[in-house]
């Protein structure tokens, strides 16, 4: 009898999750909205409910008696994935530390209780811009979502309000968190945990719109960092993952790097990137199966000698937008990027979120490929 797998989400995200879990031999059971949800047709069973609405998931996968559940590379998932496995006794993080992973505020302070090196910050509502006391500019984000929404730079208090107003329309609990705004560039480090113990996959360079939305335009492996600044990355990911309870699944890290080397933490994602950051290059660029991996956690049956990373290959994704419309012949011609390109919309907008975004570049290459 296959294993039985509930994956919270069914758009497009999800889908080489669903594929993976497929192509393993488990039975998949999808949950989420039916609008978008490119996964309804792929996974052995759909089911058209909220990735909010916890109880009635947990009803389900209880009658189900699934063995395994688990997301990847959204947030807004994340709590529910805990929530039922940890009703269900499955290999998840604690209800508690998904609750921290997935508010910026919440997580904040806990980066601060373990010495966690992070910007100076203020938890908003948009009454209360006053509070505000640092030199701008600033950052302005929602407390709780993901892909660059609501997310704005403010150089000047008299735009402060707008910015806030903004993010906390954008929050689902309708307030955002204002931080310094830190100088530098900006950087992931992926990783999967296992009963606590935390082992780093690969560090990703980001290039970004820049402000005042710092949209992602592409993402390079592995990164260019020095080995000194490779490990301060590292070892900050371990301290801020231990600070949130993480000890189970993927493990998105974001830091921003100053001109003197100064590294400071920007959050971290208690699953994989997003950007096919986890589900595509990680393999690419290391050889490792990161989707595996994270399968195989939600199924306790891990093993961390399965872990093998070889930096002997270069991958990243470009995305086309309004501000790239440079890369459009690339979709063309046989090239670099045939590991998988793809344009969603002919229509191109300056992007403010990734929802934005018009279609992507996918390479797999000797060295990086700068474009």
């Amino acid at each position: 009898m296959s294993f039985k797998l509930a994956i919270i989400g069914a758009s497009y995200l999800q889908l080489p999750l669903v594929e993976k879990a497929k192509s393993m031999g488990l039975e998949t059971h999808c949950f989420a909205w039916k609008e978008g949800a490119i996964c309804s047709d792929i996974a052995d069973f759909f089911y058209p409910i909220s990735v909010l609405d916890k109880e009635k998931i947990l009803k389900i996968c209880t009658s189900l008696e699934i063995d395994g559940i688990t997301t990847i590379a959204t947030d807004i998932a994340i709590p529910t994935v805990s929530y039922v496995g940890e009703k269900l006794n499955l290999c998840v993080n604690s209800y508690y530390s998904s609750i921290i992973s997935t508010n910026k505020i919440l997580m904040r302070r806990k980066f601060k209780d373990f010495n966690v090196k992070s910007p100076q910050f203020w938890e908003l509502e948009t009454e209360d811009s006053e509070k505000v006391t640092s030199d701008f500019p600033v950052i302005v984000k929602p407390v709780d979502r993901s892909g660059s929404r609501g997310v704005s730079k403010v150089n000047k208090k008299e735009d402060l309000l707008e910015a806030i107003d903004e993010a906390c329309k954008e929050s689902l609990t309708n307030s955002c968190i204002v931080e310094d705004y830190i100088e530098g560039a900006e950087v992931s480090v992926e990783s999967i945990s296992w009963k606590g113990n935390h082992y780093i996959l690969a560090i990703t360079d980001k290039i970004t719109t820049g402000e005042p939305n710092f949209v992602e335009l592409s993402h390079h492996q592995p990164s260019n960092c020095n080995n000194y600044i490779k490990e301060t990355l590292k070892s900050e990911t371990f301290k801020a993952l231990k600070s949130l309870g993480v000890e189970n699944g993927a493990g998105h890290t974001e830091f921003k790097i100053t001109e003197n080397g100064e590294v400071y933490i920007i959050e971290v994602g208690a699953r994989m990137g997003g950007d096919f950051i986890g589900s595509h290059l990680v393999k690419l660029s290391t050889g490792y199966d990161f989707l595996e991996g994270v399968i195989n956690v939600a199924l306790n049956r891990f093993d961390p000698n399965s872990i093998r990373v070889i930096d002997n290959s270069f991958s990243g994704v470009y995305f086309l937008s309004k501000e790239t419309e440079q890369i459009l012949p690339f979709f063309k011609k046989k090239n670099f990027f045939d590991v998988e390109k793809q344009v969603m919309s002919k229509k191109m907008i300056t992007i403010k979120n990734s929802n934005d975004r018009s279609g992507y570049l996918i390479y797999n290459s000797n060295q990086r490929i700068i474009l």
